[in-house]
């Protein structure tokens, strides 16, 4: 039998096409409608499997055209819309059945072969040549009281003659019904294979079941009389057709692109954040959550998709910036990466907190990176009790697969690993250089002065000797916590104008930042110097002083050089915009401002600010190669 599948998910299209051909199904796949489209014109199929939402041709059309051609090839629609509104489009348009993602694959492939048996309703179910039974409905394939154990082509030639035994079928007849279009096989293909059937057939008793019409190809030899014979009932085969698809295999190679899906969904999160959230973004991110919802489930992540369901309800709706929830929506997202990275069959590398009540969904999180498990767990245990979601991995190299994915606020790490090939101090380091950087706490029996340096060098937030109760370590681990949720960036914003600095602190302040805002810009450099701040906004016209003026005096003190700066002003000459930038300003602003663009373009500047500092530090330590990291290349 030969199935087109039509699937944009490409991961879940290669899911499904092994399953099928796990089952001897000949399966074609195209990625987008149109293509799809092109594969049912090309060849002959006894059934297509359909996704609804499709690029360039979605699935209703693609019904409606093929029905409209008086194509009755029969119709699976397969999507993630579980809606009667959707139901009775789909079968309107010609559909013969509708499955809803996330499903069973079971549920499937008996919908397969109840579709199957309604397009062959003329065929018996047993198709029977002389003591030959073929049953389509296992793939079990018995001569007398034999099972032959046929390989997937092998049973599809048996098949094909059986179900048409007076047809003379060429080699190019049997490559078009039995190879998909993009598995071109070798020139020796078909005589390789019905030379391995024969053998087959003939060491279970079968003589002579396909002669060769020389010159044409090959079918089905009439029966002979001494096959006519009364049969008992076939015997039960252990086909391994019922051997369970690897699905844990098949998610290992697939899991990449779903984490890049994800990856979309999130920055959709952040453009909410930043007022940035466009129709364009709205609608490529409800695409990556509805698929998320279907192919996670079918890989066997239902929780996953639950989750990826909730997404996609909520990114349904246009949201005001304070009428939604996004660490709640930002935790949906990191519990899925959480639930995608255990595998489906085999033992979890690492321990992972049970699910957790909506309160904690906003608790920080902490990874314990250490060797001994009956630590961990107690050390999880008591995390929990304090209100922190903990996870432990057992060494550093799982530490590293788990933070690839799953953000820390901070890490609990031990220096010694006796089965690894490393120590504890690699990971601190990688740690210590990221963008922003994670938090250590250095957990260990090894009491050395050096270490304590190193540690101390590297960036470590604590260092813990062992033994030392669960309980004060994570009150350690909480002080921490404490420590890094104050590092709050702080805005010197100067303007002679009121209602200016009013409507700063109302767009700034709900982003966490602290803001210093003053009016008056002969007190400008003894503020710059009590609140040491981490970016500064200053408008151009400014009494007694202007701010460019007050740009070059900060770009004079080698304290305040690298301070970013953003110009505020109403005018656009260019006159004007030449003295901000000459005057050593980062970024301006015209006034009127633009919300949007006003906090992206501070959040900018202090990432870059931020960054800039780490790739200091970086050569200050002696782990940048580049001498002079700021020389573009």
């Amino acid at each position: 039998m030969r199935i087109l599948l039509v699937e944009d998910d490409s991961s879940f299209a290669t899911m499904i096409q092994e399953l099928l051909s796990h089952h001897y199904y000949l399966v074609d796949v195209a990625y987008d409608g149109e293509m799809g489209w092109k594969l049912a014109e090309a060849f002959e199929y006894d059934l297509i499997l359909l996704d609804l939402m499709l690029p360039k041709l979605d699935g209703l059309n693609f019904c409606k055209k093929r029905r409209q051609k008086d194509d009755r090839t029969p119709i699976l629609l397969i999507t993630g819309e579980d809606n009667s509104t959707t139901k009775v489009a789909g079968l309107d348009a010609g559909a013969d059945d509708y499955l809803v993602k996330p499903f069973d694959l079971e549920e499937l492939l008996a919908r397969i072969r109840a579709l199957l048996r309604r397009g062959h309703d003329a065929l018996n179910p047993l198709i029977e040549w002389g003591l030959l039974n073929l049953d389509p409905s296992n793939c079990q394939v018995t001569y007398g009281n034999q099972c032959l154990n046929l390989t997937a082509k092998e049973y599809a030639l048996l098949e094909l003659f059986l179900r048409y035994p007076q047809r003379i079928f060429s080699q190019a007849s049997l490559l078009d019904h039995l190879w998909s279009y993009d598995e071109p096989p070798s020139e020796n293909a078909v005589r390789t294979h019905i030379k391995s059937l024969r053998k087959k057939l003939k060491n279970a008793g079968a003589n002579e079941v396909i002669e060769t019409i020389y010159g044409l190809g090959y079918r089905l030899k009439e029966m002979a009389e001494n096959s006519l014979l009364v049969k008992s009932q076939p015997p039960v085969c252990n086909s391994k057709k019922t051997q369970s698809l690897n699905l844990n295999q098949i998610w290992q190679k697939q899991k990449y692109k779903y984490f890049e899906r994800i990856n979309i969904i999130e920055n959709a999160v952040q453009s909410l954040k930043t007022n940035a959230y466009t129709l364009e973004i709205q609608q490529k991110a409800l695409m990556e959550a509805h698929t998320l919802v279907g192919s996670l489930g079918a890989f066997g992540f239902k929780e996953a998709s639950n989750l990826s369901r909730q997404i996609e309800q909520l990114l349904k709706a246009k949201y005001e910036k304070d009428e939604l929830d996004y660490q709640y929506l930002s935790d949906l997202i990191q519990k899925i990466k959480d639930l995608l990275n255990h595998p489906l069959s085999e033992p979890s590398s690492s321990i992972s907190p049970p699910p957790l009540p909506f309160p904690y969904l906003n608790a920080p999180k902490l990874l314990i990176v250490d060797d001994d498990q009956s630590l961990a767990e107690a050390l999880v245990t008591e995390a929990l009790a304090k209100g922190i979601m903990a996870s432990a991995t057992y060494s550093p190299e799982q530490a590293r697969q788990k933070l690839q994915h799953n953000f820390s606020d901070v890490v609990l790490l031990d220096l010694s690993f006796p089965e690894s090939t490393e120590s504890g101090f690699e990971l601190l380091a990688e740690l210590a250089i990221q963008n922003p950087p994670i938090p250590v706490i250095v957990f260990t029996a090894q009491e050395s002065f050096a270490d304590r340096v190193k540690v101390a060098r590297l960036g470590g937030r604590g260092f813990l000797q062992k033994p030392i109760s669960p309980a004060e370590v994570i009150e350690t681990v909480s002080k921490v916590l404490q420590k890094s949720q104050s590092n709050v960036d702080k805005l010197l914003i100067v303007d002679d104008n009121l209602e200016i600095l009013d409507w700063l602190r109302t767009v700034l302040q709900p982003w966490g930042l602290q803001l210093i805002l003053l009016d008056d810009p002969q007190q400008f450099w003894s503020t710059l110097e009590q609140s040491n701040p981490d970016l500064l906004i200053l408008g151009i016209h400014l009494p007694g002083v202007s701010g460019v003026e007050l740009c070059q005096v900060v770009r004079n003190d080698p304290k305040w050089n690298d301070l970013p700066v953003l110009m505020l002003s109403s005018q656009r000459d260019s006159e004007i915009v030449q003295q901000v930038f000459m005057a050593g300003a980062d970024d301006y602003i015209q006034k009127p401002i633009v919300e949007p663009e006003l906090i992206a373009r501070v959040f900018n500047r202090l990432e870059r600010s931020q960054l800039r500092r780490k790739i200091v530090a970086q050569c200050y330590l002696g782990t940048n190669p580049n001498p002079n990291p700021f020389k573009m290349e």
